[in-house]
């Protein structure tokens, strides 16, 4: 399976309580759907949880991970990611997108210059933010992920078109 195969859909953000029970940090638009898509996978593969929602937490979830029972193996587990096959995740509308598919798309400027390709998408609850590594002799950026600065998003061919606000260029 290839990594593309897969999308993180969160990650362990450490223990909670000591009987083995974690904070789990959804990446999910509705965060207790990470629960509903079956065992979740480390990123290598090489361990499968079954997960039990317990309670929500401060920004996160309770949960309890198959095979975890102590704190200290919970605490060992803090900041792994936890990936779900692609297939068993629900279709997307249009203009969605699986982060994991945006990482790595060129983004060039709506005169067609190449600004670099995007790093990372991140949310700090204010909507989602592209992280965008500059091209040779630019700086990254970062461009609020909207319809206004990111017009178009092209996944076969591997590009998205960026109209940067004023300054940002």
């Amino acid at each position: 399976m290839t990594k593309t195969d897969r999308v993180c859909v969160g990650a362990i953000a450490g223990a909670f309580g000591v009987k083995g029970e974690v904070r789990l940090k959804s990446f999910c638009t509705e965060p207790t759907d990470i629960a509903s898509y079956g065992p979740l996978s480390t990123e290598k593969g090489d361990r499968s949880f079954r997960v039990t929602l317990t309670r929500p937490v401060a920004g996160a979830l309770g949960a309890r991970l198959s095979d975890v029972t102590t704190k200290e193996e919970a605490d060992a587990l803090r900041g792994v990611g936890l990936y779900v096959d692609r297939a068993r995740l629900p279709s997307l509308g249009d203009d969605e997108f699986y982060h994991a598919d945006l990482i790595g798309l060129e983004v060039r400027d709506t005169g067609g210059a190449l600004l670099g390709r995007v790093h990372a998408v991140h949310n700090h609850g204010a909507g989602d933010i592209l992280e965008v590594a500059g091209a040779a002799g630019r700086e990254g950026l970062l461009l609020p992920f909207t319809r206004a600065v990111v017009p178009t998003v092209d996944l076969a061919a591997g590009r998205i078109v960026a109209d940067p606000p004023e300054g940002l260029d």
